[in-house]
């Protein structure tokens, strides 16, 4: 059974080969066909029509599959590979472990943003911007610029107390753990976090920084520890909801899964 780790308890080893692996996804092409599909579906998904990855009761199935794909892609390189979590409750600051040049880099530089330490750094030749929204050719980030402070471990823990999974209308307004963990509603979980990091994580292309992969396991997380202590409280709506994917309905762009297939984590893997 695969474990997925805090990132501040990597050992060296562990860090050397999430990055040799996210690096070799990159040179053979397979990272950036995850960037253009998280991109096409931020793109599609609206308050009012179709909505699978975002907006939507399907937002955290539809992820978890997505990490999945992504740790299945990490593991043909390197089986022992598993998607490390950023706990941003705790790890609040630009001088936190996961900045560390032997992993993910560190903030970009005043003015145009880049990225100039780490193995994702411009300069390192090993990470061009492929799929991307601009003109920009490198990775971006502008740490706390967006928004000052991280979500709070007391805030999350409100999150974490609501006892419906989401409600009707089923978008951005609802109520319900699911948006607001999404961050439409209530303190701003999710959403808050990729402005916090700016740069390429303010947009449809937010997986052009691999930061992404270990705040959406912890979104990931968040749901897992959600389930436990509300284990009555099950994916809602459970059928017949026009444009939302209901419990039994198959996500796009698979149509192989649903998000029942995809409520109990344990199958695949358990957390730290």
């Amino acid at each position: 059974m695969a474990v997925r780790k805090n990132q501040a308890n990597l050992t060296a080893t562990e860090k050397r080969d999430f990055v040799d692996a996210v690096l070799e996804l990159k040179r053979a092409g397979r990272y950036d066909e995850f960037i253009s599909t998280h991109n096409a579906f931020i793109i599609a998904d609206t308050d009012n029509g179709e909505r699978t990855g975002h907006r939507s009761p399907s937002f955290l199935p539809w992820h978890r599959r997505f990490l999945l794909q992504f740790e299945e892609a990490l593991q043909s390189v390197t089986p022992s590979v598993t998607l490390p979590y950023w706990d941003w409750t705790v790890d609040r600051s630009p001088r936190s472990s996961l900045w560390a040049d032997d992993f993910l880099g560190g903030d970009g530089r005043a003015g145009d943003g880049r990225v100039t330490t780490g193995p994702f750094a411009f300069g390192s030749g090993e990470w061009p911007m492929n799929i991307r929204v601009d003109g920009r050719t490198f990775l971006r980030r502008a740490l706390g610029a967006g928004v000052r402070d991280l979500p709070t471990r007391g805030e999350v823990d409100r999150v974490l107390a609501l006892t419906s999974y989401d409600t009707a209308p089923w978008n951005s307004s609802s109520d319900g753990f699911r948006n607001y963990v999404e961050g439409w509603r209530g303190p701003n979980l999710h959403n808050r976090v990729h402005v916090w990091v700016g740069g390429q994580m303010t947009t449809g292309a937010s997986p052009n920084d691999p930061v992404f992969w270990l705040h959406h396991c912890f979104i990931d997380k968040l749901w897992a520890d959600w389930q436990r202590l509300h284990p009555r409280s099950g994916y809602l709506p459970t059928a017949g909801t026009p444009n939302v994917v209901a419990l039994g309905d198959t996500m796009k762009p698979w149509n192989d899964v649903t998000p029942a297939e995809m409520l109990d984590h344990t199958r695949f893997y358990t957390y730290e």
